[in-house]
């Protein structure tokens, strides 16, 4: 079953946040790659705002007084997140000190820094202090010993499309010769 049709399922064809049933598509959020956890489904005008923060209108996302309560930990980041971005509106800060979200949701829900201080933000940095983000490609700057297996990741390669590991900036997931690896963000330069 393709990404999208398993979220109109879950969704039962409705935007995960507004409940809209026009325009739908899926919306990946970040930072991850496209997997069902990792996805909701949205509605054009929801889309619209999430991507053009200045297009927001904070009327449309009183929504997420309902949403924010979802079971699934994709709408429970996007609800968090967007409640972040409109807080100085008043009301969304309310429904922030209601919702409840477990560590691991509460950091990929912190994790791509929207709606946070500068302060609040968790920053992934290379070796050579260049900030990291997801789908980046890093090269390796020394040998690697893989953990759990005999195999050696050499100086020099490139790991293409990283991915963060949430809440911990030391460290990043990528892939070497189709192995999944993890890998010390100071073993590493941005490409």
């Amino acid at each position: 079953m393709s990404v999208e049709k398993a979220l109109l399922a879950r969704s039962g064809g409705k935007c995960e946040l507004c409940g809209s049933e026009e325009g739908l598509t899926v919306y990946q959020v970040p930072p991850v790659e496209e997997v069902v956890e990792k996805c909701i489904i949205t509605c054009s005008t929801c889309r619209t705002q999430i991507e053009q923060p200045d297009a927001m209108d904070a009327n449309h996302w009183r929504c997420l007084n309902d949403s924010m309560w979802s079971t699934e930990p994709a709408v429970q980041v996007m609800a968090w997140r967007l409640l972040n971005r409109l807080k100085a509106e008043g009301w969304p800060q309310d429904l922030l000190d209601m919702l409840y979200l477990d560590d691991d949701t509460l950091d990929w829900a912190k994790a791509d820094g929207d709606g946070l201080s500068d302060d609040e933000v968790v920053k992934y940095i290379d070796s050579n202090g260049a900030e990291l983000q997801a789908g980046d490609t890093v090269v390796l700057i020394k040998d690697l010993n893989v953990k759990g297996s005999s195999f050696v990741a050499k100086r020099g390669t490139a790991v293409r499309n990283i991915i963060l590991s949430h809440g911990d900036p030391e460290h990043i997931e990528g892939k070497v010769n189709g192995q999944h690896i993890y890998i010390l963000t100071k073993y590493v330069k941005k490409n």
